[in-house]
């Protein structure tokens, strides 16, 4: 089973399981936990109490968490969107409500958004987002069918049924903006999109930002995955968008500027792939096979692969990613 650790004292940024990822755009990312309450067979990031491939999970303390925030936000200047997203689910932080509401009192931010499936929620808790100012729930549903959705969520305990209700009772008692974002596991629920499109119509979703956001199931090297999934080529993923978007008579080939999203000032590392650098280790990695670390000016946290790593070495690292202030590196 993985370990919690609790992270206040290091940097926010350069890691892709917590803190923040500043992607050069006016949407910060804002990832405050790693748990997640399922087993999704498609997941990604080998999320939940069934993950074989981490060794850790992290909660980012709020204070510390806010700081940062404070710090990116004065970069950014206005019109910020803080999207609440993580490689878990963002219903499990246990500081999400103070979180939200400090959002707010940013006069730069303008939208603050979550992204969930949801099997936390309730209508206590959705009253409370509307009253704090909330602006949009990305609601994943990937499945209307009670026991396609568990299957999908793998857990008997997944109730698509209530997610239903809530996705209805967001919309018809709230001012909180809802999309439904499925993923498009191929072919497990193919036969499903079409019903998820017409649920989404048929409650009213999307008012401000369009109602759909699907989403292509991906490989990924330390995702989880089952011999039933077949992953379609993009060309064939937005070929069948297009072909349902003309019988459906609704658009779901989406721009970042159907979600007011532009281009901006970001932070700005000087590290170049394949760069030399020296770091400090400072505990077990997200996955197994990796090592949490931060360079010697205390500015940046890197991911460090490699096994044979004690806490509180100093070491040179080759760095192998530098895209969005994410940093990988392998010892020299």
């Amino acid at each position: 089973m993985a370990k919690l650790i609790k992270i206040s004292d290091i940097p926010l940024i350069g890691t892709v399981c917590f803190g923040i990822i500043d992607r050069g755009t006016n949407v910060i990312q804002i990832r405050p936990t790693t748990l997640c309450p399922l087993n999704c067979i498609f997941c990604s990031t080998d999320a939940g109490p069934n993950s074989r491939k981490r060794q850790s999970e992290y909660l980012v303390e709020l204070d510390h968490l806010l700081e940062w925030i404070k710090y990116i936000v004065k970069i950014k200047e206005k019109n910020i969107e803080a999207h609440i997203d993580t490689v878990g689910d963002p219903l499990t932080y246990p500081y999400l409500i103070d979180l939200i509401q400090n959002l707010r009192e940013f006069k730069e931010i303008n939208v603050i958004s979550i992204q969930t499936h949801g099997y936390i929620l309730n209508e206590k808790i959705i009253n409370e987002f509307d009253s704090i100012g909330l602006s949009r729930i990305n609601l994943s549903i990937d499945a209307l069918d009670p026991i396609l959705a568990k299957k999908l969520a793998g857990t008997e305990n997944y109730n698509v049924e209530r997610i239903i209700e809530l996705a209805e009772y967001i919309t018809k008692n709230t001012k909180i903006d809802l999309l439904i974002a499925p993923v498009w596991v191929h072919p497990i629920n193919d036969n499903e999109i079409e019903k998820i499109i017409d649920f989404a119509k048929r409650i009213g979703a999307g008012k401000k930002w369009p109602p759909l956001g699907i989403q292509k199931c991906e490989f990924h090297k330390y995702g989880r995955r089952t011999k039933e999934i077949k992953y379609m080529t993009w060309y064939e993923f937005y070929k069948r968008l297009r072909e349902l978007e003309l019988k459906k008579n609704i658009k779901l080939i989406l721009k970042p500027s159907d979600f007011g999203i532009f281009h901006t000032k970001s932070i700005k590392s000087k590290f170049k792939v394949g760069e030399k650098i020296k770091v400090k280790i400072i505990g077990p990695g997200w996955f197994k096979g990796e090592k949490l670390a931060i360079t010697n000016d205390g500015n940046w946290s890197v991911t460090v692969i490699g096994n044979n790593l004690q806490e509180g070495e100093n070491i040179t690292v080759r760095l192998l990613r530098v895209k969005d202030n994410i940093f990988i590196a392998k010892p020299i």
